[in-house]
């Protein structure tokens, strides 16, 4: 009896799952709508991926379902708050435009960014085509930033709840919540910060665990399509920030035996220090840049290629007709699936890989000199 019962919660669980990720990919194919293949002027695929994976003013979710968020915006001669519900699109134009009735101030909207209206009340082009208008300082409360806050307000009930369970029963087994995040945190000590650090690890772990868990919770944010795709960790501004608190980390603890080793790399001739100063003082730069570089990439190009894959249903809508979308849209979908599981693991394997040569970084800023 309670090998069956067990057998039928598996069975469960598994269907369960396999729900999940099928309505994860739907939602993402429903992200982009018929409105967006549809829209006027020339249909341009890299344009709307493109668009789908940039921070934004709103968060949304499919046709109708719009949620502004706060325009914060320090102008010359205003400090401006207001919804981006506020902007309207102008006919015929690609720009929204809003004018403040307490400034005057005209703003224009014009994919994801905020500029200041020209004295016609449009947009101004350079010679090369770029726009010239003048950008206010734009203080958002943008997507990607209500994703950064939904992260940190899930690490924080998560530990919080932890912390609480071990002082309520000290020297008991892990049970719930508790049991699901202590194997992470032994596998980030054993596995990531004693065999990189060595000696000492200890006062690094909670930065370790504070980047391993921050990063894989902003990455499967960004996979839930219900929230609006929160693409955090492909916004280069934040892994670039995380890789500076590295950079920072690494600089600080460096010991004597790490700065000798750059200025006086062992076994190099004198005559050839000249040489090798540019390159190992370029190397403490470009360890960041990387690490930075590399967890931007890879969690943006997850995204592109599940968008890429849907936007094929809407080129053979435009280019063979319906039927032959419908016969598309049965592999997209397919794929989109396989996508989504393979994009679960590489949310756990980017924050591993950022976590394992963070670490790796400050064991080699606190390595002994032999």
């Amino acid at each position: 009896m309670t090998r069956n019962l067990t057998a039928k919660k598996a069975r469960n669980s598994k269907i369960f799952r396999i729900f999940l990720v099928l309505m994860f990919a739907f939602s993402m194919s429903q992200n982009l709508t018929a409105s967006d293949a549809s829209s006027e002027g020339e249909f341009n695929p890299g344009e709307i991926i493109m668009h789908h994976i940039m921070d934004a003013h709103e968060i949304h979710i499919m046709d109708g379902a719009h949620f502004p968020l706060p325009v914060i915006v320090k102008a010359p001669n205003a400090f401006e708050l207001f919804s981006y519900s506020k902007f309207e699109q102008v006919e015929g134009e690609s720009y929204k435009t809003y004018t403040s009735p307490s400034s005057n101030n005209t703003y224009l909207y014009e994919h994801g960014h905020i500029y200041m209206a020209n004295e016609e009340g449009g947009i101004s082009m350079d010679e090369e085509g770029a726009i010239s208008n003048a950008a206010p300082y734009d203080l958002s409360i943008t997507k990607n930033v209500v994703g950064l806050f939904s992260a940190m307000i899930i690490m924080l009930l998560v530990f919080i709840s932890v912390a609480r369970t071990y002082a309520r029963r000290k020297g008991e087994a892990p049970k719930g919540l508790q049991s699901w995040v202590e194997p992470l945190i032994v596998f980030i000590r054993d596995d990531v910060a004693k065999p990189s650090i060595g000696h000492g690890y200890e006062r690094f772990m909670p930065f370790l665990l504070t980047i391993f868990f921050f990063i894989w919770f902003a990455n499967m944010l960004g996979l839930i399509p219900f929230l609006g795709g929160m693409n955090v960790t492909g916004n280069i501004a934040v892994t670039a920030v995380l890789a500076v608190f590295t950079f920072i980390i690494t600089t600080i603890n460096g010991n004597k035996g790490y700065w000798m080793h750059i200025i006086l790399p062992p076994g190099v001739p004198i005559w050839l220090l000249p040489l090798m100063w540019p390159i190992e003082i370029f190397g403490v730069f470009i360890k960041p840049i990387v690490l930075c570089l590399r967890l931007f990439a890879n969690i943006t190009a997850g995204h592109i290629i599940i968008l890429s894959f849907t936007m094929l249903i809407f080129i053979f809508a435009n280019s063979s007709g319906v039927g032959v979308a419908y016969g598309v849209s049965i592999g997209t979908l397919i794929f989109s699936v396989f996508m989504n599981v393979l994009e679960l693991l590489v949310a756990f394997l980017q924050a591993y890989v950022f976590t394992l040569l963070s670490a790796l970084y400050f064991g080699q800023a606190t390595e002994e000199a032999h």
